[in-house]
């Protein structure tokens, strides 16, 4: 793309000499040395060499045979998975590198070099939280058959959707939200899934909307703080920081004064590092349903977990079970039956009944005798994964939602409360974990995407949404907030919208500036924003729908 100009047209060539440097926009076309082509294809084939050594390796060590059919299909459904992560790389980078760009603090390529290695760290060092957040969304009854023919469309659907949907506005250049369109295709899948089964009548085949709500809102308020939070902290800087040319475009290519270049790269490295840590998270926990899917001997549950650390995890369980035995109204003739009472209350999220007490409490005693008997996860029998951890996750939301229930904690003493928290953490050790190749192979996929296809929204966020250049204050301001937003998300396992943060703290600074907004492109932001839930939704439940009739007619 041609340099952009900010300052008046044409001058003569008198009054050039005595003229102002004109305020132009950064080299945004630079050709690729040839061995960075090669090194790039390198580390992509070793990444994904890398996962197919890990998954033979990890299988082979609990005797799990994939036929090749099997392998091929974990592979292909893998490939989409990391699809959608590289997606998101070259999507979003425009949210950590178009202020370093457009203020000259760093080259174009180096820079989304340098967004891309910490994005990489970022992912590398998240704890998982925010993967397990994403998970939680998807329809109980196809997260406990994840190995079906209806969980494999759930996951192929909503991540074809999802990249659709990226792919689509990052054609026309549009900032949009990753988050956004991963959590529209779970909805669409589980609104199609809930219709395909006549309604939902069990209760279990819709999408968890109390969670859907608190994610919903996460995303809708993080406009506003990038927004409000750019726009104060510029009015702040103003007010301490007098130096004019924080709040001046830029002259020339002439990169800023060290203290700030080292402010804005600071703040680069920050929203890379936090984009890492809660985007490469969402794809971690579409992975593990894929492995656990195709692969569940081997990862279902955490063989990992030390035998030393059964004999602890027994006895919590236990005391667990005794303290919803002590608020219990009676207990269920069999542990089937209490499966299908827990089920139901986690779909619909009315646990404060002496019934489900009674039915955890049975539940919790039968997988405490099963893991004592095994002596640690890692012994647990082929046969035997798949109905332990079903039985785990259903008791762990179960009681994650009673430790937080004002009227179960009314009933349950602290004592007890702190007792179910602890259980809680062993539950979530053994069930909600990520392999370290995971985690890699994640990490180089929103690492490598964040080095191709930047452009097209570099340029919408550093030239279209304010009327003036962005100066070195307005971009300082955007990321702070930007990074500090996203990083306190990370920390309480919310998945919040970079995008959304950055472009609208862009919007802020450029107000807080006296620069007026784009109009036409904000409200195409705006309408993108709007439109991508129910296109989202409409995507991922027509595809789920269309693998489902495909997968019946083929006889699966």
């Amino acid at each position: 793309m041609a340099t952009s100009t900010f300052a008046p047209g044409a001058m003569t060539a008198d009054s050039a000499a005595t003229a102002p440097a004109l305020h132009t926009g950064p080299k945004l076309d630079h050709s690729l040395h040839p061995s960075g082509r090669w090194i790039f294809l390198a580390v992509l084939i070793g990444g994904l060499a890398y996962a197919g050594f890990s998954i033979a390796f990890d299988t082979a060590q609990v005797g799990e045979s994939l036929a090749g059919g099997a392998f091929a299909f974990l592979a292909l459904a893998l490939l989409i998975a990391l699809g959608f992560e590289f997606v998101n790389g070259f999507h979003d980078t425009a949210n950590a590198v178009a202020t370093v760009i457009y203020t000259h603090s760093m080259p174009a390529p180096f820079a989304v070099v340098w967004s891309g290695f910490f994005n990489f760290l970022g992912v590398m060092l998240s704890s998982g939280a925010v993967a397990y957040s994403i998970v939680t969304l998807l329809p109980v009854d196809l997260i406990l058959n994840v190995g079906s023919v209806g969980g494999f469309a759930m996951i192929f659907a909503l991540l074809l959707a999802a990249i659709l949907w990226n792919l689509a506005t990052w054609a026309v250049g549009l900032p949009n939200s990753s988050s956004h369109a991963l959590i529209g295709s779970i909805l669409g899948v589980g609104l199609a899934n809930q219709l395909i089964n006549g309604g939902g009548a069990d209760g279990t085949s819709g999408v968890d909307m109390v969670q859907v709500w608190k994610v919903l809102s996460a995303l809708a308020f993080s406009p506003v703080v990038g927004f409000v939070g750019a726009l104060l902290m510029l009015l702040v800087m103003k007010r301490f920081l007098r130096d004019k040319k924080l709040y001046e475009a830029p002259e020339g290519q002439t990169p800023p004064p060290r203290g700030i270049r080292a402010l804005l790269i600071g703040t680069c490295t920050a929203v890379s590092f936090a984009h890492g840590s809660n985007d490469g998270q969402k794809g971690m926990g579409l992975i593990m349903l894929i492995l656990i899917g195709c692969a569940p001997t081997a990862y279902a549950l955490n063989r990992t977990m030390p035998e030393s650390a059964m004999p602890a995890f027994v006895q919590t369980a236990q005391s667990a079970s005794a303290a919803y035995r002590a608020h219990a109204d009676g207990a269920p003739a069999d542990v089937g039956t209490a499966r299908a009472q827990v089920t139901q209350a986690l779909k619909t999220k009315h646990v404060a009944d002496p019934v489900i007490y009674g039915a955890l409490a049975a539940l919790s005693d039968d997988v405490s005798s099963r893991i004592e008997g095994y002596g640690s996860l890692g012994k647990v029998p082929a046969a035997a994964t798949p109905n332990l951890r079903n039985d785990m996750y259903l008791v762990l939301d179960t009681t994650k939602l009673i430790a937080e229930d004002k009227s179960a904690q009314s009933r349950f003493t602290a004592q007890e409360i702190t007792t179910l928290k602890s259980y809680n953490s062993g539950l979530e050790q053994g069930t909600r974990y990520i392999p370290t190749w995971v985690k890699v192979t994640v990490a180089l996929a929103l690492g490598l995407g964040t080095m191709v296809g930047w452009k097209r929204i570099v340029v919408t966020v550093g030239e279209r949404i304010g009327k003036t250049h962005l100066t070195y204050g307005m971009g300082a301001s955007a990321e702070l907030v930007a990074a500090a937003t996203i990083l306190l998300a990370v920390k309480y396992g919310m998945p919040v919208s970079t995008t959304h943060i950055l472009s609208s703290g862009v919007a802020g600074a450029s107000v807080a500036n006296g620069a007026g907004l784009q109009r036409r492109t904000v409200m195409n932001m705006a309408l993108a924003w709007v439109m991508t839930l129910p296109v989202a939704m409409l995507l991922s439940g027509g595809l789920y729908w269309l693998l489902l009739t495909l997968a019946h007619s083929l006889g699966y």
